[in-house]
């Protein structure tokens, strides 16, 4: 992706999720993956598409479990 690429990305990305703190990081050297970060915490990488001359762009999130809130505790009545 060229800078412009991803310049018009990121402004998307954060219209679409109303947040300034989503960031779309370019590669530090050539061949690697360009990283969607919200502030620091690196959430995913996205890709760019040519099909044909149609250009489409496709994020993948990463949510790890150690990230996740613990599952909520079960609060229905057991049998005794």
């Amino acid at each position: 992706m060229t800078p412009t690429d991803i310049a018009r990305v990121q402004t998307y990305l954060r219209r679409l999720l109303g947040s300034d703190r989503v960031r779309i990081v370019p590669p530090a050297r050539k061949g690697l993956s360009v990283e969607v970060a919200v502030d620091d915490e690196v959430i995913g990488t996205i890709h760019q598409d040519n099909d044909e001359g149609e250009i489409s762009y496709s994020v993948h999130l990463t949510i790890l479990e150690e990230d996740l809130p613990p599952p909520p505790r079960d609060t229905a009545k057991r049998p005794r």
